[in-house]
């Protein structure tokens, strides 16, 4: 289960983010605003649907799982290909979110 919140959080994240990007930097309607908004409610509701006791802890985690779907945005959507340092500095950082979210706690 929290492997589909971080990745739903991450898209409605990266989604009504680039809503404003694209009404602001992109000239486009400020239409965008409306859809822009509602996914980033969705971000933080999804957010709380994580199993953790700290709200901290879930979103530290969280920030890894950001920068890997923030690249593959990046990719997919903007068509720019993440370069190697890209790739690595995601790959590091999933791997502290994997363990803040999986390391043994009291």
């Amino acid at each position: 289960m929290t492997i589909l919140a971080y990745t739903g959080a991450a898209l409605a994240e990266i989604s009504g983010c680039f809503a404003f990007w694209a009404w602001l930097r992109l000239d486009k309607s400020p239409w965008w605003i409306a859809p822009g908004v509602l996914s980033l409610a969705l971000f933080a509701y999804l957010l709380t649907l994580v199993d953790v006791a700290a709200a901290g802890r879930t979103y530290a985690a969280y920030g890894g799982v950001y920068i890997f779907a923030s690249l593959a945005w990046l990719w997919l959507v903007e068509d720019a290909r993440p370069d190697r340092w890209d790739v690595t500095g995601a790959v590091i950082c999933l791997v502290g979110a994997a363990v803040i979210i999986f390391g043994p706690r009291q």
